[in-house]
């Protein structure tokens, strides 16, 4: 209990010192029936996106999302650069109507100066530092640089040498470009802005990188990866290139510039040659990784200090050349319907992109079978659950484990409590989702959306108690239904 406390203390300092971490989602437009900018901005607020990164600055795109208050990140694109880092009156002509124009009623937070330049674009390398500096100056001018920040998403192929992580620096043939940009991040008190792809990473280390690993499934220690000079373990290909690039910016003497992932997905369908690229892994990976962001865990360099991530991306982009698989990063079609539903839990309601608004608690993954009895049994008897659909010969007995039953009972009690937010935890036991678990003839209580209230009487399990000292939470009735187990067989033996 100390060590909680302790825990809890180290990530309260934590967060008040930093910026809240968030989830954004990048919008490309490459769709041979792409929505009006109106249907855009109605998809973000009913998911409840609030961080959207556009490859241009629509002006369509802009006046939809005013008043709405996304936080809104535009580009130059990398057609534009020359012309942007070639002249300062250009650069200023550009901020004048692309960001002056619609701030604040659209809340542009910040300017990404072109798109992984260094290797798609190499021969605008040379003008990217004063695109950079004179679109700065040009938010001077207009007094927004200190409301607007200024950077430029690179590939996270400059880092070379990337695991250990430790040991990562960047290619060194663009230093001339790099240690001027990261002085200029530094003076402006801006993010390194970096795409992380890890299920690149995964296939091109053909099969040395276990799936999991890349997917941020959970791993048993044995198989974590340790950082041999530091000793630091990772259970993740994310961390392990975040890790890289903070290592990589400390090769040249640059600590204090903070990491955003301006990009990072996994496609949810490929070619015969791309079988990885399927819809459960990109449910996976997606899934793990708004979970892992939001939690605040950090990495191991850096571990409560989490690093903000765009998910490449909101649509499905038809058009892209290249594979199957280029096309298939989105989240929605075209007409918004969600490609695969995301299983999130303690993730707020970001993203949880059931348009049907539907939730179900279920056991969470991972947890050990002694206190999902535990938590099945508090459920089934304090918590007054009918539980006798999981009676042998009843509809819900099949699957006999304890995670099926336990999955049906928390949902039961879920339901009942009217899906109030500390109704699905059950001492951490429990997890919240938009996957109905409902199976075979076994329809779970929030398939027919009977969201009744019938425990009036009985409190709510929740982590985060607020109720009067007099009623019992479920933290103390499932300590005292446990030492009551344990007294009754010390009495028996």
């Amino acid at each position: 209990m100390a060590l909680l406390l302790l825990f809890l203390l180290i990530s309260l300092s934590a967060s008040s010192a930093d910026e809240e971490p968030f989830i954004g989602v990048n919008i490309g437009t490459e769709l041979s029936d792409m929505p009006h900018p109106t249907q855009v901005a109605e998809l973000l607020k009913s998911q409840q996106i609030r961080h959207v990164r556009l490859y241009n600055a629509d002006r369509g795109m802009l006046v939809a999302l005013a008043n709405t208050g996304i936080m809104v990140s535009i580009s130059v694109p990398n057609d534009e650069l020359l012309a942007v880092g070639g002249s300062n009156s250009t650069a200023a002509n550009w901020v004048s109507q692309n960001v002056a124009a619609h701030y604040p009623a659209t809340n542009i937070t910040t300017i990404c100066v072109g798109s992984e330049v260094l290797t798609s674009s190499p021969h605008l390398a040379p003008v990217l530092m004063n695109a950079l500096r004179f679109i700065h100056s040009a938010l001077v001018a207009s007094n927004l640089d200190r409301k607007i920040k200024v950077s430029s998403p690179l590939a996270s192929s400059i880092v070379l040498d990337s695991f250990p992580p430790s040991q990562a620096f960047f290619n060194r043939s663009w230093n001339s470009v790099l240690v001027p940009m990261f002085r200029f991040l530094q003076s402006t008190d801006s993010y390194f802005m970096i795409n992380v792809y890890p299920y690149y990473e995964y296939i091109q280390s053909n099969g040395v990188i276990p799936l999991d690993y890349a997917l941020l499934k959970p791993l048993p220690p044995n198989k974590e990866a340790v950082d041999a000079n530091t000793l630091l373990h990772y259970t993740n290909v994310f961390d392990a290139m975040v890790d890289a690039a903070y290592s990589a910016m400390a090769d040249l003497n640059i600590t204090n510039v903070p990491v955003l992932v301006t990009e990072s997905g996994w496609p949810s369908k490929g070619g015969s040659n791309e079988p990885d690229a399927n819809l459960e892994n990109a449910d996976s990976y997606n899934s793990n990784l708004i979970r892992h962001v939001l939690n605040k865990t950090g990495t191991p360099k850096h571990p409560g200090i989490a690093v903000s991530t765009y998910i490449y991306e909101l649509y499905n982009e038809d058009m892209k050349p290249g594979p199957l698989s280029e096309k298939n990063w989105g989240l929605f079609d075209a007409n918004g319907t969600p490609v695969y539903i995301l299983r999130l839990a303690g993730s707020g309601s970001v993203l949880a992109n059931d348009t049907s608004n539907q939730t179900y608690c279920t056991a969470r993954e991972g947890m050990d079978s002694r206190m999902l009895q535990a938590a099945l049994d508090w459920a089934c008897g304090p918590g007054k659950v009918d539980c006798s659909p999981l009676l042998q010969g009843h509809s819900c007995y099949e699957p006999d484990t304890v995670v099926a039953h336990a999955t049906y009972a928390f949902d039961t009690y879920y339901h009942q409590s009217g899906r109030t937010p500390g109704s699905c935890d059950f001492n951490g036991a429990a997890t919240i989702t938009t996957t109905n678990p409902s199976h075979g003839s076994c329809i779970f209580p929030g398939s027919s959306n009977r969201n009744t209230t019938l425990l009036r009487n009985s409190t709510i399990p929740a982590s985060d108690l607020k109720s009067s000292s007099s009623r019992l939470g479920f933290d103390e009735a499932f300590t005292l239904y446990s030492w009551f187990i344990v007294l009754c067989i010390a009495a028996v033996l």
